[in-house]
């Protein structure tokens, strides 16, 4: 896009609302932060969370497998991309089916598009994309208050491309102004009939699930298959305009308000062996080490972390004790935590310090995604 276009375009978005900067409403968009690791394979059979953070990947009833990674080939202005590659193809596709990648919003972030009301905004996205040959996919906008949605195609080439579509207003159903889940960005890379055999909908209506993903190919067609996107940005506007980059340390930050995850490479101490908390001994078996998050979670996190015996209790006789379980301590605070940590050997009113056992994969991670 040339300079003069692209003032074109914030231009003609200033005047419909949006521009200026935190323009983007999603977040990791130029897939920098991958807290939870860099490559996770053998995905298919379950939904979640897996390498990069804040985008989810939607998985229903298919066979076809893929793995997921953070990856280094990116368009001119980026460093990484995120990277889908077949691993089990699925070619007898079942009506069910589909596998979608996506990011979920929270309703008070979008209030900007005054959707819902009759000063709704437009929608614009953007992002870059490459894959190993033509296909064509669906970027959905759905909402979740209001169970409505909008689709668009777009193709993939071997070559990076920026893709650019722009979704109308909505003057039906605004979205909650609360830290819930209102909006998810939706990419459709592989479908049953239940989504396909309908008109594409490329107006907001309530939703038709035959209208979802209509004219799609199928990332699991072949075990060559693969997908690359970066650069992904929605924004207030009828025109996408150039990718708003912002410091990796907002960017983290931003990633922390839905997961704080410290391993041997991100713990607090910086230690060899990931000293994670503080905290005082209560009994001769309970311990309950605490840490105050780097920022304010979205909601009252789950504990997540790797298998116990991973994890140990440094304490006053400066012993390393295998701990036997740990778990999420009750409370409500969205800027502190307390894990309730159980092993044996201990005495009442000394300190202690979580830290590994000496085991470069140990993980604790708090979970506040929605």
């Amino acid at each position: 896009m040339s300079k003069a276009a692209e003032l074109a375009n914030l231009i003609g978005n200033i005047n419909a609302g949006g521009g200026g900067v935190n323009r983007n409403v999603i977040i990791n968009g130029a897939m920098n932060v991958a807290q939870r690791g860099t490559s996770s394979t053998g995905l298919g059979a379950s939904s979640g969370y897996f390498t990069v953070d804040r985008f989810r990947m939607d998985s229903g009833s298919t066979a076809g497998r893929y793995t997921m990674t953070q990856d280094s080939s990116a368009p001119s202005g980026f460093a990484n991309s995120l990277k889908l590659a077949c691993t089990t193809a699925d070619t007898s596709i079942a009506s069910g089916e589909y596998l979608i990648l996506q990011q979920k919003l929270e309703g008070q972030n979008l209030q900007g598009f005054a959707k819902g009301t009759s000063d709704a905004k437009p929608f614009a996205v953007s992002f870059y994309v490459k894959g190993n040959a033509s296909a064509t996919y669906v970027a959905e906008l759905y909402d979740n208050d209001n169970t409505r949605q909008v689709s668009k195609s777009f193709t993939v080439g071997t070559d990076w491309a920026r893709v650019e579509l722009s979704f109308p207003a909505d003057t039906t159903g605004a979205f909650d102004d609360d830290n819930a889940f209102s909006l998810q960005l939706q990419i459709w890379l592989h479908s049953g009939s239940s989504y396909t055999s309908g008109t594409l909908s490329e107006t907001w209506t309530s939703v038709t699930e035959a209208n979802r993903a209509v004219g799609i190919s199928s990332f699991f067609d072949s075990t060559s298959r693969t997908f690359f996107i970066t650069g992904v940005q929605l924004e207030v506007g009828q025109n996408p305009t150039e990718f708003e980059h912002e410091p990796f340390e907002r960017t983290l930050a931003k990633c922390q308000r839905y997961l704080v995850s410290l391993d041997m490479t991100t713990n607090l101490t910086g230690d060899t062996y990931g000293k994670y908390f503080t905290g005082p001994i209560i009994s001769s078996t309970n311990a309950r080490p605490q840490i105050n998050f780097p920022v304010y979670m979205r909601g009252k996190p789950a504990l997540v972390s790797s298998s116990a015996n991973t994890l140990a209790l440094n304490h006053g006789s400066n012993s390393n004790t295998a701990l036997s379980s740990l778990s999420l301590n009750q409370h409500s605070n969205i800027h502190t935590g307390t894990i309730e940590a159980v092993t044996s050997g201990l005495s009442a009113g000394d300190s202690c310090c979580l830290s590994s056992n000496n085991n470069q994969t140990s993980f604790v991670r708090f979970d506040a995604e929605l």
